[in-house]
């Protein structure tokens, strides 16, 4: 599960990079934030304590309810950014952390 929706949301960040009207961009944050707190609680439930940060931050990033202005050439970055990550991540096998 965890995989479909890293990979998801990379494509949707690559997509962000296509000039579109605002509400897709609105969407894209929606779908970040449900998609990285459900990463969060995953990671959460795995002991993977790191990723749970790392994915708690990336959901508050991209909330969509207080605007962080960044600026589209940085938001483009950010996106790319993340979806990399995102894609790398799928690839890496974390080490579970004892409970």
């Amino acid at each position: 599960m965890d995989k479909i929706i890293k990979i998801s949301l990379a494509i949707l960040f690559f997509v962000c990079l296509v000039d579109f009207p605002y509400g897709f961009y609105q969407f894209v944050r929606f779908a970040g934030l449900i998609g990285f707190g459900i990463l969060a609680y995953q990671a959460h439930e795995q002991g993977r304590q790191t990723e749970m940060i790392i994915y708690c931050g990336l959901a508050l990033l991209f909330q969509p309810f207080i605007k962080i202005a960044l600026g589209r050439e940085i938001w483009n970055i950010v996106d790319i950014v993340v979806g990399i990550g995102l894609l790398i991540s799928i690839f890496i096998n974390p080490k579970e952390s004892p409970r």
